[in-house]
């Protein structure tokens, strides 16, 4: 696959973030001709998992949850009001409900809810590689799946491409221009790693994306890159 040989240059971590202790795990999956599964079984064993493990009011205090909270804050958002996404999906699930969207974003789902780690899903044909995670400047424009079109102000972590389009807001929201469709073929997957969160697990969260899809077909890489800022 065209990005394999340059995956390393595929992504870089601004110094502008060090401060923030953030890292993340990345890889790209492809696939030629894509086909829709239904991850039932998969989707039933995480429920189960997931009841076993946590309830409603104990998730919060889970060491996982609860270094996104804290990170959450540090970054100006008020985690009881904006939960990071990984909790929302434990708390739906926990609640009897798996959001059924389409065979990679379930596939993502299923892997951030297995693991807390935020995971990003990225169409690569609709973004300009390389990609840049980086603290806005001000005024950059953010179109977020399911909201209206935002001017971002200074300093939020994004992810953006080499155009300057903003693709995520670090870590908990998602561009509609480079969401996941049922006709895509190239994906960035990317999980979020943030201070109190091991990187081994961020790792896995990535590789766990891989694992479901390649039952449909998909193709990848064959590793997982970590990256972080440097001076």
């Amino acid at each position: 696959m065209r990005y394999c040989s340059g995956l390393n240059e595929l992504l870089r971590v601004d110094k502008s973030l060090l401060s923030l202790g953030v890292f993340v795990s990345y890889t790209v999956i492809w696939v030629e001709e894509p086909r829709h599964i239904v991850f039932e079984e998969e989707v039933s064993e995480l429920v189960k998992y997931l009841s076993s493990r946590y309830t409603l009011d104990s998730i919060k205090n889970d060491p996982v949850f609860r270094a996104y909270r804290d990170f959450f804050w540090r970054v100006g958002i008020d985690p009881t009001k904006v939960r990071p996404s990984s909790e929302a999906l434990v708390r739906r699930c926990l609640r009897g409900s798996f959001p059924k969207i389409n065979t990679v974003v379930d596939a993502g789902n299923i892997a951030s809810a297995y693991t807390g780690v935020p995971i990003g899903l990225y169409d690569m044909s609709k973004s300009s590689p390389p990609y840049t995670l980086t603290l806005s400047k001000g005024g950059e424009v953010f179109n977020p799946i399911g909201g209206e079109v935002e001017t971002l102000p200074k300093g939020i972590p994004i992810l953006t491409d080499s155009r300057g389009l903003v693709m995520h807001l670090y870590p908990h929201r998602d561009s509609v221009e480079t969401s996941i469709r049922d006709s895509t073929t190239e994906v960035f997957v990317l999980g979020a790693g943030v201070p109190g969160v091991e990187r081994a697990l961020v790792i896995k969260a990535v590789s766990r994306v891989f694992e479901l899809l390649s039952k449909a077909g998909w193709k990848w890489c064959g590793k997982v890159l970590v990256k972080e800022p440097s001076l």
